[in-house]
């Protein structure tokens, strides 16, 4: 396999970079500041929850139902809950990873509970995962009790979606928007498509690249690296893939194996800033959301993870908030306002405000323009665009605590923004 066909070509690069360190500007379009008033709008409801050793179960059935409840979404069907499980099993010390930058796997094995007590027919946790690994095994190095959620429900499903897992071939889920942002659809493993409802069970927490990860951000997990992977295939898909995402998604160096549908515009922005939050969208446009819950009863700040410069934990009972919805960008602009932020802010401007050590370099983009912007563009703002759901809190009926008596100052506690990046 030769370097020629495993990259773009250094004119697409040099096209999709701009041609030169300026061409990315931090003002953005004005449609991403536009409100569409045509855009869904979705209850969501807020909830105080200082501990995972609270009676979970007991807290998350009041939101459910006030919200429409979730009987006449999940009985008698095929649930899939993605979870978001990011990163290895080393997490912030003391802490295990389902505290922190993980969801936790009590929450999960009463969301499970909820689900299936509503008359869920079948129930399936999603996440992608090291091939030849079970999903389970990812849940135990991490610190998880899987007896909590085999006890919750006995015929649980669990799967690596990291390639082809248990199907027999990939689903290939077209874009619902009329203008795609980066692809126009994805080849995705097949539980993403045999289900009848999909769940988001994401983390509220601060993102290197996207400013904040929510339910919507958690959704880019669910493209397998066998494609969309750094070594995946040229032609067809790597079912021993063994790296990630940053060649294909974030850089955009390379194109997913040829079997999968190839991006809208090789000549579009390389930067990972502008990248990432649009293929998330398109992502969530191909797998709609049909419940998103944000998980911040305890978080980290300043990244995803620990392995981002910058980052630690929140201790116990911090932020103590959960989040329910029907619509991820209504509940990810909520989720954003409980953090201490506008969820219309514009790229540059926190939470969407990022800073990369320029002497780390970051790939072809800086190595052609020896500048690297630190923006990440906004996701909930590019949802509502997308015709997703509203990002205008006016528009959003918000239940349960007020958001004026909930909000956690997410940017306060951060690790302070080096000199570089004032």
């Amino acid at each position: 396999m030769s370097s020629r066909q495993r990259e773009m070509t250094r004119r697409q690069l040099l096209a999709g970079a701009g041609l030169a360190a300026g061409a990315i500007s931090l003002g953005r379009p004005e449609w991403l500041r536009a409100s569409p008033l045509s855009a869904p709008t979705a209850p969501v409801f807020i909830s105080r929850c200082k501990s995972y050793d609270e009676d979970l179960a007991a807290v998350l059935k009041p939101m459910f139902d006030q919200i429409g409840g979730i009987s006449g979404l999940v009985k008698g069907k095929t649930v899939a809950i993605k979870l978001n499980l990011t990163g290895g099993g080393r997490g912030f010390r003391p802490y295990p990873p389902g505290d922190t930058f993980w969801v936790n796997g009590k929450l999960t094995a009463a969301v499970c509970h909820l689900i299936k007590q509503a008359g869920a027919k079948r129930i399936r946790l999603l996440e992608s995962n090291t091939i030849g690994l079970k999903l389970e095994d990812k849940m135990l190095d991490g610190g998880w009790d899987v007896r909590l959620l085999t006890n919750a429900v006995p015929d649980l499903e669990f799967e690596n979606t990291n390639n082809l897992g248990e199907g027999k071939r990939y689903s290939r889920m077209k874009v619902g928007s009329a203008n795609p942002y980066i692809y126009p659809a994805f080849d995705l493993n097949h539980s993403h498509e045999d289900c009848d409802v999909f769940v988001s069970l994401g983390k509220m927490k601060h993102h290197e690249e996207c400013g904040i990860t929510l339910s919507m951000k958690n959704m880019f997990g669910i493209t397998p690296c066998s494609i969309y992977g750094d070594d995946a295939g040229v032609d067809e898909p790597n079912e021993a893939v063994r790296r990630g995402r940053a060649d294909v998604l974030h850089f955009g160096r390379r194109q997913p194996s040829r079997s999968a549908p190839q991006e809208v515009d090789f000549s579009s922005d390389r930067y990972e800033g502008h990248r990432v939050p649009r293929i998330v969208t398109d992502l969530v446009s191909a797998r709609p959301v049909d419940l998103a819950i944000v998980d911040g009863i305890q978080s980290c700040v300043g990244g995803e993870g620990p392995w981002v410069r910058g980052s630690k934990a929140l201790p116990p009972g911090e932020p103590g908030l959960l989040v329910v919805g029907r619509n991820p960008v209504c509940t990810d602009a909520v989720s954003a306002a409980l953090m201490g932020y506008n969820p219309r802010a514009e790229a540059g401007k926190p939470p969407f405000k990022v800073w990369k050590d320029p002497k780390a370099v970051r790939g072809d983009y800086q190595r052609e323009h020896g500048e690297l912007p630190q923006y990440g563009d906004n996701t909930i703002l590019l949802g509502e665009a997308a015709g997703i759901g509203t990002a205008d809190l006016s528009r959003i009926d918000v239940r349960g605590v007020p958001i004026k008596d909930a909000v956690y100052d997410f940017e306060s506690r951060r690790t302070p923004w080096p000199p570089e990046a004032n």
